[in-house]
């Protein structure tokens, strides 16, 4: 059961930033995520999703329009209290050189710590439960920096999940990941947000996927908010070639009842 009040809100919102000599932008964009939810958002490329993304983690200021976390203001908080409960898995992490695996883990544990940043007991059983369930048992004193990237995604995961929040971003997640893997990530995170409540929003790429997960999907093109809804509501032909500018054919599998979309061929060839 999806909870009524938001635990991140984005009402309104305009926010902008540069990077790399290329502009990324988000237009009065209107989209919230509840306690117990699996929300997708779907695009096609600089469609704004990374930018969402970056505003509901606090780490890119509104120009325009409020963004709140539990009911405060995001602006209104310091960094310490959003990483208590916002954890954000990049598209790319950032490859920790010279730490492990059960090291980079425990940094998870970080924003709960006292200053000395010194894991407890309890911190290390977390970390370790973590590991467990991103199928990491037996790489925990590899080196980060030795492992493939799907590895390194599955650490990052895994951080994120140590870190126990209440708003789990994650850009991508399935990328370097194999089938197999990308199946279980989506089990996980689906597990963690009906047994933790913990709101999960996700971007992603494969529309067969998110049609499987999402309790809502936001749809996304041009730095603006297009639709917003359960996957019946949201993905269909219409919409999806509203978004994507491709023609998709949507049909619904006999056995589960999901949905599923497979690219139609140009109409030129």
């Amino acid at each position: 059961m999806i909870a009524s009040e938001p635990v991140v809100e984005v009402a309104g919102v305009t926010a902008r930033y540069e990077h790399s000599g290329e502009r990324y932008s988000l237009l009065d964009a209107t989209v919230d995520a509840r306690a117990g939810e699996f929300l997708v958002v779907l695009g096609a490329n600089g469609a704004g999703k990374s930018t969402l993304m970056r505003v509901m983690a606090g780490s890119l200021a509104a120009e325009k329009g409020a963004v709140r976390l539990f009911g405060a203001p995001m602006s209104s908080l310091q960094r310490r209290q959003i990483a208590k409960m916002v954890a954000v898995v990049p598209q790319l992490a950032a490859v920790a050189f010279g730490f492990t695996v059960r090291e980079v883990v425990l940094m998870g544990r970080a924003p709960h710590q006292g200053a000395w940043m010194t894991p407890s007991p309890s911190d290390a059983e977390i970390a370790t439960r973590a590991i467990e369930r991103c199928d990491l048992v037996g790489l925990e004193e590899r080196a980060v920096s030795e492992l493939s990237g799907g590895e390194q995604k599955r650490v990052a995961i895994a951080r994120a999940i140590a870190q126990q929040p209440k708003l789990m971003l994650l850009d991508e997640p399935g990328a370097f990941l194999d089938v197999r893997h990308q199946i279980a990530l989506c089990d996980l995170l689906a597990e963690l947000a009906r047994s933790s409540g913990v709101a999960i929003v996700c971007v992603m790429h494969d529309l067969n996927v998110a049609a499987q997960y999402a309790s809502r999907v936001v749809l996304m093109k041009s730095g603006r908010v297009l639709s917003v809804g359960t996957v019946e509501e949201v993905m269909t032909y219409r919409k999806l070639q509203e978004t994507f500018d491709a023609d998709l054919y949507c049909g619904v599998n006999d056995l589960s009842g999901d949905r599923f979309f497979l690219p139609m061929r140009g109409k030129n060839k």
